[in-house]
Formats: structure tokens, sequence, C-alpha cells
């Protein structure tokens, strides 16, 4: 029989919106690299490392353009990965650099720095910062995006990656290397606005072999976020 302090738990679970969500949800970590900086490929196996050993961790690879003119055209480098380091480096006043890595939108470490990343996720996971709930499914070409109601406002991002790629390396820094690279993101756009009530969403499956769903506080800061059930 349930005691009467577990029924007061489960009550204010229940009154607190994302309260159950916040230890579940996903801490997200963004590595900013390209295939052109010989100062990324540890930084990319570190990303390798979280996306084959951690479940609680959502590991994104961005490729930066800003390499592209420097020997070797990354082929997944994207505009769209520039741009949001750039407002990342605006927010912190560190510019942009390869390899960078994002913990939750809220602070950034080269990216090869294992141990202050790793202190850094822990850190992310014990804050209680989700705002709400977010789940994506899949049904044939489309997705069908959820957020719970909570508190606060969002910008909704929907990103499309690549599981693993595998490139050989013909010219510049990296020349001679393969390099194995996991949780490639191919697309990003935003697809909504959350104001703090329930929203669903149908969105076409976008560029990618695989999806995620984050939620981004007007500041930046990520305060939820998913990837596709059963991934």
């Amino acid at each position: 029989m349930p005691s009467r302090f577990t029924f007061s738990l489960c009550l204010l679970a229940g009154l607190l919106p994302g309260a159950a969500a916040a230890a579940d949800r996903l801490v997200v970590v963004e590595l900013f690299t390209s295939q052109g900086c010989s100062s990324c490929p540890p930084a990319n196996e570190y990303l390798n490392d979280l996306a084959r050993d951690r479940r609680d961790v959502l590991p994104l690879a961005f490729h930066v353009t800003y390499w592209d003119r420097l020997g070797w055209k990354d082929p997944f480098s994207m505009a769209s990965a520039t741009e949001r380091q750039d407002r990342y480096g605006h927010r912190f006043g560190d510019g942009s650099y390869t390899p960078e890595i994002v913990v939750d939108g809220a602070s950034s470490y080269v990216g090869s720095y294992r141990r202050e990343v790793a202190t850094a996720i822990e850190a992310a996971k014990s804050r209680s910062e989700t705002a709400a709930a977010v789940s994506v499914t899949r049904d044939g070409d489309r997705l069908s995006i959820e957020v719970s109601g909570g508190n606060g406002s969002g910008r909704l991002l929907l990103i499309g990656f690549d599981h693993n790629r595998q490139t050989s390396i013909r010219r510049g820094e990296n020349s001679g290397r393969t390099l194995e690279e996991a949780n490639v993101v191919r697309s990003i756009r935003a697809v909504g606005d959350w104001q703090g009530k329930p929203l669903r969403i149908s969105e076409q499956f976008p560029e990618g072999q695989d999806v995620a769903v984050i939620l981004e506080a007007p500041g930046g800061r990520i305060v939820g976020a998913s990837r596709l059930q059963g991934s």
C-alpha cells in the first residue's frame, strides 16, 4: 500500500509542469567542428563516445563552413551551423573556433577537453531547467512533435542528423586520414513557438537519418529536448 509520503510526492509531481520530465530530459551537447581542422578529430572521438555510451545525452555534430576555403571542403558543412555557432560566440564573448562544445546552450568548452565537458554535463543533469516535456514520433514521412504545458516560452528547433559517417580526407590539415563521425547534423530549422501551453505540430521528416527536437528559451538556453522515439 502506498504511504502518505509516496502519495504526496506523486501529487507534487503532478502539480509541477515538467517536474517528472526534468530528471529524464536529454542534455544537449553541440560540437562545432570541421573535417578541415586538425584539432577536431579528438573532439569528434569524444562525441562518438557520447553517442555510443550515453542515452541521457543528445550529442550533435555541427559542421561549420569557415574551414572550407582552407584546402578541404567538408561535405557536411552548413551555413546554419556557422550561424548558430556565431550566435553562441557573441553571447559567450569567445568568438567562433573549432572544436567547440556547447552544453545545453549555457556554456562552452574546447571540444577535446573531456573532463571539463563531462563536469558540465553532470551539472546540467542536476539543474531543474526543463520548461516542458518534449516528444517526437514518426508516422510515415511525417513527424508529430508535442510539447507539454509549462512555464516560460521558447522556440522549437527540428534537427535531422545521420548516425555515422566515414570520410576519407584527401586534402587540407587532415589529408590522408579517415574520419569516423557520429550524429552529424544535416539540417536544422525552427518549426514553431511555444508559449507555455500544450502544443502539437506535424512536420515533414527532415534531411537526415534520425531526428531530434530541442526547445530553446529566448536567451538561448535549452530547456527541453527529445529524439525520435525508438531510435
